[in-house]
């Protein structure tokens, strides 16, 4: 991890709300922006983030979400993603996140992650996928 790694950094991304990020069960007129592609798109933001500020042989697992969808974004609007890094516990990072449409504050709450060493993670996961499935 870099040393740029700490509280306070913060970024902002923007997503398009497209037809395939909606809900559809309530109709045409009720096509809104869909709480796990908000979930999935803050996933990434953070992700994105995270790989400007650890090195090369490491990425990051989400092991944490707490997100209100508070508002309705509809069909064919923006969503700002804004995240804030709260806190760097080793290889424990937590951020805050606020989502807003061109709007309104449509979401908010926060999400964690924990740097990987890729190398070590693959070794696992292969052990794991021998015990599960066999040689």
């Amino acid at each position: 991890m870099k040393n740029s790694l700490i509280a306070g950094v913060t970024t902002t991304r923007t997503f398009e709300v497209v037809p395939e990020n909606c809900i559809g069960f309530m109709g045409d007129e009720g096509r809104v922006y869909a709480t796990p592609y908000m979930i999935r798109d803050i996933e990434q933001t953070c992700r994105d983030f995270l790989l400007e500020h650890i090195d090369d042989n490491e990425d990051s697992v989400g092991t944490h979400v707490n997100v209100f969808h508070t508002g309705a974004t509809v069909e064919g609007d923006k969503v700002e993603i804004t995240i804030t890094i709260t806190e760097v516990k080793g290889r424990a990072i937590t951020m805050e996140v606020a989502v807003k449409d061109s709007l309104e504050d449509v979401g908010k709450g926060t999400h964690s992650r924990f740097v990987v060493d890729k190398q070590t993670t693959f070794e696992r996961l292969s052990a794991k996928r021998e015990q599960v499935f066999g040689g």
